[in-house]
């Protein structure tokens, strides 16, 4: 990434525990207005996420940055035994512990509190992790996805979903107007914390996609890099493996 892009422009925090701060904040919204900003079409991206996970028949499956759990309550449509949502956020978790609770899920998905960069899992140890529009809140890029690899088994998938941007006329200029003025709009309007849909906006304008962000992971030693761009380009599926 070009540069460091974190919430709050003026807080002493680093960018690890500012956005545990700012998901906190807007937990209680985070669901619905995710629905609202890009017109429920992150559903369909999932499922995709899904289905390609699936493939690999995974037993265990480690959903990073999980946020409310929306993606890790999907992999049950898996034949995995057991499914870990692991996010940094604690406000993020317990509501998404209690969508799992109220879909009889408990058994098969546990939600963990910790650091994507810091795994408290052994190497070697998941079949399948996938992250949903999270890794452009890492705070060392490189270091999170180096642990994601020691985690993940070999010929393991590593599948991402994440924002990027459109590279051809006219839907580059239209998600420039949407993500600059719409969004943090929206966001202003739907969430007490007025700063993070600002925050989500320039996040995802600043973080590298496409072949940029396959060249980092096969720097990283990832495996069968693959980029799959979404609905032109605002959003790209990544999977990969590890030999």
């Amino acid at each position: 990434m070009s540069k460091t892009v974190t919430p709050y422009k003026n807080s002493t925090l680093s960018k690890k525990e500012q956005i545990a701060q700012m998901f906190d904040a807007i937990s209680g919204n985070y669901d619905r207005l995710n629905r609202v900003i890009s017109f429920g079409i992150d559903i369909k991206w999932r499922k995709k996420v899904l289905r390609i996970v699936a493939k690999s028949n995974p037993k265990i499956i480690l959903d990073i940055a999980t946020g409310t759990g929306d993606l890790a309550i999907l992999m049950a449509q898996t034949k995995a035994d057991k499914i870990i949502g692991l996010d940094i956020s604690a406000g993020m978790l317990e509501v998404g512990k209690q969508k799992i609770t109220d879909k009889n899920l408990s058994a098969r998905i546990e939600m963990v509190l910790a650091d994507s960069e810091n795994i408290p899992f052994k190497d070697d140890f998941f079949d399948a992790i996938t992250v949903a529009f999270g890794i452009r809140n890492f705070e060392n890029l490189e270091k999170g996805l180096a642990e994601i690899l020691r985690v993940l088994k070999p010929n393991g998938i590593f599948v991402i979903l994440e924002t990027s941007v459109p590279e051809k006329t006219p839907y580059k200029q239209g998600y420039a107007f949407y993500s600059s003025n719409i969004l943090p709009v929206i966001g202003k309007l739907f969430s007490k914390d007025d700063v993070a849909y600002g925050y989500l906006s320039e996040s995802a304008a600043a973080f590298p996609y496409g072949e940029v962000l396959n060249n980092i992971l096969r720097k990283i030693g990832f495996i069968a890099v693959v980029a799959m761009p979404q609905t032109f380009g605002v959003a790209t599926i990544y999977s990969a493996s590890k030999k």
